[in-house]
Parts: structure tokens; sequence; C-alpha cells
């Protein structure tokens, strides 16, 4: 089995591919690896796949150092030509679209790069499926396509129409897409609605990861909403094994999974305090916050419901945000302490 996994150089994406690797299956991993935030982070991870900078070209595939069934390439999913190219040489059967330009607040500051990579890019991707023909195509959408839904928890049955953010209304979009291109074309797919992922090798964007960094160089955190809302913070493991768990599925019982969307969360949603509060005791030191009002495109809570999940493919999250954020920090203070002495 040939598969695609796209922002394999992505936090999702990385851990997505580790996971796989034990599969027998033969891996393609493409990434662009953008200055979204500091690209040292994304080619770490990549030198953990078996990946060294010195080595990667646009658009040439190189094979892993370390795995065998794994290949690199660096390309945009927006370049539509080179990824045409990519699957008339490859002849995917299962592609995992996890390349997107994520977070909510950039949106405001830079939307075009959200409509080059989210929308000119996902229809890239279903052309490509389209052209060549795949058993099935896994994308990732986000709870953020929920927007201000004040029914909770969230279930995949409740209205989307009204995101709050450009780059939910991107995720919004490319659920639209890929039911057209499912009912056109015929091509199976199932989106995934993540919920506020975080753990170790994550996002400088999100807040954990920001607030770590403040609070251990004693500066200043900003809360907004004064820390009240509620997120469904969700830990990278838990995601990897649903996408694994779904993999296995959709290859097996086919027929099965036609066409779906997915929560993928945590079920148990946490108030941003009280993650400081844990974040705090983890590291050993008290925060200096600031509490601010909400920003344009936060929404107040997310909370997942996912009964589907569960019910179709055995999902089920078992990491507490006190484990989940003790195994980010022990990733966190080794990797940042050793990059400032030079050795990264």
């Amino acid at each position: 089995m040939k598969l695609l996994v796209t922002g394999a150089a992505g936090f999702i994406g990385f851990h997505t591919v580790m996971k796989l690797i034990d599969s027998k299956h033969e891996i393609v991993a493409l990434d662009n690896i953008n200055d979204y935030y500091d690209p040292r982070l994304k080619f770490g991870r990549l030198a953990l796949l078996g990946f060294e900078a010195a080595t990667i070209g646009d658009n040439q595939r190189v094979r892993s150092t370390r795995f065998a069934n794994l290949q690199f390439v660096r390309m945009s999913i927006e370049d539509k030509a080179a990824l045409t190219e990519l699957f008339h040489q490859v002849r995917f059967d299962l592609v995992i679209n996890l390349a997107a330009q994520a977070g909510v607040r950039y949106s405001l500051e830079n939307p075009d790069a959200y409509i080059a990579s989210n929308i000119q890019g996902f229809f890239n991707i279903l052309e490509a499926c389209r052209a060549y023909p795949v058993k099935h195509l896994i994308y990732a959408s986000s709870s953020s396509v929920y927007g201000l839904n004040e029914k909770i928890p969230f279930s995949t049955d409740d209205n989307t129409d009204h995101p709050i953010s450009l780059y939910a209304a991107t995720k919004k979009s490319n659920e639209l897409m890929a039911y057209t291109y499912h009912h056109l074309f015929k091509i199976p797919m199932t989106g995934l609605r993540f919920f506020t992922v975080y753990g170790p090798w994550g996002r400088p964007d999100m807040a954990y990861f920001s607030f770590s960094s403040r609070i251990l160089e004693k500066k200043e955190i900003q809360i907004f909403n004064h820390g009240d809302q509620l997120r469904d913070f969700t830990f990278i493991d838990d995601i990897v094994n649903g996408i694994t768990q779904l993999i296995s599925h959709v290859l097996d019982t086919p027929e099965k999974f036609a066409w779906h969307i997915y929560n993928l969360g945590n079920n148990q949603p946490v108030k941003l305090i009280d993650f400081i509060d844990t974040l705090e005791s983890l590291l050993g030191s008290k925060a200096i916050r600031k509490y601010l009002p909400g920003q344009p495109g936060d929404v107040t809570v997310t909370y997942a419901d996912i009964s589907s999940s569960q019910r179709d493919f055995g999902y089920q999250p078992s990491t507490d945000i006190r484990t989940g954020l003790s195994r980010f920090i022990d990733w966190y203070k080794p990797y940042y302490g050793a990059e400032k002495k030079g050795s990264l």
C-alpha cells in the first residue's frame, strides 16, 4: 500500500508519519517547510524521520536514512503541476492531507496565505485524487468550524454555517469541496475535525507552548477572555491513534466509509485558567499574568462529541491534561535548553 502524508514536517503530520512507519506501507511524506514558525523545529522533526536538511531539495524525493519504507519530498500542495506529477509517479492508494496554513489569529494578519494553502492547495489535492484515483482521502478539518455554537458538546450533526475566522471558513470550505468531489467523482473521503491538539514537538504559536517559554523566562503571559474559555485539549498521541485506527477501518471495510466527518477530541474540556495552573505546577514556576478581553475570531468553548468516532472506528482518548502536559514539558525543557547551548 502506498501512502501520502502531507504536512509531514508539521506537528500532527510528523507524529502521524512516526506512527505509520511501523506499518508495512510505503510512505511518502510531503511538506513545503515554510517559515510560519521557526523552520528549525520542522527540520528537527524531519531529522528524527531520517532526513537531514542538506539532502532535501525542492520537488525531489529522498529516502530516509532510518526507515526503509519512508521517503520525503519538499513540495507545496499549492504547486499543482508538481503535485500532479508526484501522483502520476507514485499512484497512491491512500492520501492523508494534513497540510494547511494553521492559526486563527494569523488569518487576520495574512489572509492570502489561507486562501493559497487551504483553498487552492486542497483543491489541488482533490484534483490529483480525481486524476489518479485513490482508495481513500483522509483530510484535516478543525473544531473551529463550529464557530459560536451554543449547543455542547459539538456534534458533527450540528450546523456549521457561521465560522467566525477566515481559518475556520477555509476549513468549512474544505468539507464542502470534499463532499462535492465525493458526490461527483465517487472519491471515498473522511474529514477529521481536530480539537486543540498539544504535546511534544508542538507548534510554537499555540498558547501552551508560548506560555511555557514565558513562564520559565519570568515574562508576562497574556490571558485572553480572562481565562474563562473552555478548550477540549487533546493530546497528540490520542489524535494519531484516532487517525491510524481510521486508516485500518477504511482499508478493511471501505464500503462503510464512503463519506464521513468525525470529531477527534478529548471529550473533556478544561478551563484555560486551570490549564495554566497545571502548567505552572509542572514547570515549578508561577506565571506573571495579564488578563485581557477576548480576541476577534476566538471562540469561548470547544467540546467534542466523539460518539460516532468511538462507534465507527474505536477512537478512545486516554490522556488527561496533567499527563499530557508533563510529557510535553519532558520534551520542551531539554530540547530548548540544548538549543540555547548551541547543540541543535
